[in-house]
């Protein structure tokens, strides 16, 4: 059966969702706050507005009276799905799952004192007095983030007293603005990991193979499958990943996000819908991440995941302002190597750091890691943002 989903944030990760979600006969309206965002490119029909207006997501959901609204992004109006679900409109996964993810206090409460998940200490700060109590509590160094924010906007690590000010200052600037912070201990990790994991209305919840992956910023640069983390730890973040989302509740895929230490396995956060870094899935999956997401919400049949080749993405970043469509150049140097495939992902405009393709490696099973990071690294640096 055709649906009408309104896609509310529209950029890579939107695009290739409805890319898949097309391929299985379904109309898409993208919606984010700028003209020509990436999913807008592929879709059926398209959305400008301030989605932390309630006011104006009230008037586009009665406009479309969609059967499916599949948030993408975090800077949603996000309580406004309650009232949606008591309207009969299907949010996905649902409109718990959204507003709890869109606050890290919600998630973290929910993850450390309701469910027992095991998570570094951390404690919460409205103002910068109650930053500088709460490091005295929690201990340098120590991490600290808008409980509004994604993809490392206004994160700091904080070494040294001196850099508190500035932390502060810089948490404030996050995509929501001005914020709540959480200050979290430092884990000591050897290995970062996301787990993918696909929650069904009625069918038994799937895991992906782990995920490796490298930030900087607070934001994902590389990411690789299958990880080399122990089938043990690999249980328990299973374990970890099918509490959380049972008790959020609905039905997609998740990336849910862990740390690796000496002392085990620690959640750090998730998100309801597909993530940054299980790009690397079209490489190395029999089922991309969007495939996935695409199949579990529409309820369709959903085979074993397997993984078809050792992959790995490697991110190509801007490094300056751009306002007029920047160029995307050396797309044809990287693909002179017929392990890589590469995702230029359309967007108008440029800013420092934002990612604007990613390099995808696939190599045979069996392969090293290592050398699919190195090759899609390559691949990357060939290709250039003017």
């Amino acid at each position: 059966m055709r649906k009408k989903i309104l896609l509310l944030g529209s950029g890579e990760l939107g695009k290739e969702l409805v890319i898949a979600l097309q391929r299985l006969g379904q109309y898409v309206i993208a919606v984010d706050s700028y003209e020509d965002a990436p999913a807008m490119q592929v879709a059926h029909e398209n959305e400008v507005i301030d989605m932390l207006n309630g006011k104006e997501l009230d008037r586009l959901v009665a406009k479309h009276d969609p059967d499916l609204i599949v948030p993408e992004v975090e800077a949603i109006r996000t309580e406004r799905f309650y009232e949606y679900e008591k309207e009969d409109y299907t949010v996905v996964p649902s409109a718990k799952a959204a507003n709890y993810t869109m606050n890290r206090k919600s998630i973290r409460d929910l993850a450390a004192k309701e469910l027992g998940l095991k998570t570094a200490k951390f404690t919460y700060a409205s103002n910068l007095e109650e930053l500088k109590e709460g490091i005295k509590s929690i201990g340098l160094p120590c991490v600290i983030k808008p409980l509004m924010s994604s993809s490392g906007k206004g994160q700091s690590v904080i070494k040294t007293e001196e850099e508190i000010k500035a932390a502060w200052d810089y948490s404030q600037t996050g995509r929501t603005g001005k914020s709540d912070i959480i200050i979290e201990e430092f884990i000591n990790f050897h290995t970062e990991i996301t787990v993918l994991t696909v929650t069904q209305h009625e069918a038994p919840t799937l895991f992906c193979p782990a995920i490796e992956h490298r930030q900087e910023r607070g934001d994902y640069q590389e990411s690789w499958q299958p990880s080399r983390i122990s089938e043990a730890d690999f249980k328990t973040a299973c374990d970890m990943a099918d509490k959380v989302t049972k008790a959020l509740g609905g039905a997609g895929i998740w990336g849910v996000e862990f740390f690796v230490a000496d002392d085990g396995v620690y959640f750090s956060e998730l998100s309801p819908r597909p993530h940054d870094t299980g790009m690397t899935t079209m490489a190395t999956q029999n089922l991309n991440e969007f495939e996935l997401h695409a199949r579990a919400i529409l309820g369709l049949p959903i085979p074993e995941i397997k993984l078809k080749a050792v992959g790995a993405s490697h991110v190509v970043l801007a490094h300056d302002d751009n306002l007029h469509h920047p160029k995307i150049t050396g797309v044809e140097k990287a693909l002179k190597n017929p392990n890589i495939d590469v995702r230029v992902f359309g967007k108008p405009i440029t800013r420092p750091y934002r990612r604007m393709a990613v390099a995808l490696c696939s190599l045979p099973l069996g392969s090293e890691t290592d050398d699919a990071r190195k090759q899609a690294e390559e691949a990357a640096g060939k290709i250039s943002v003017n």
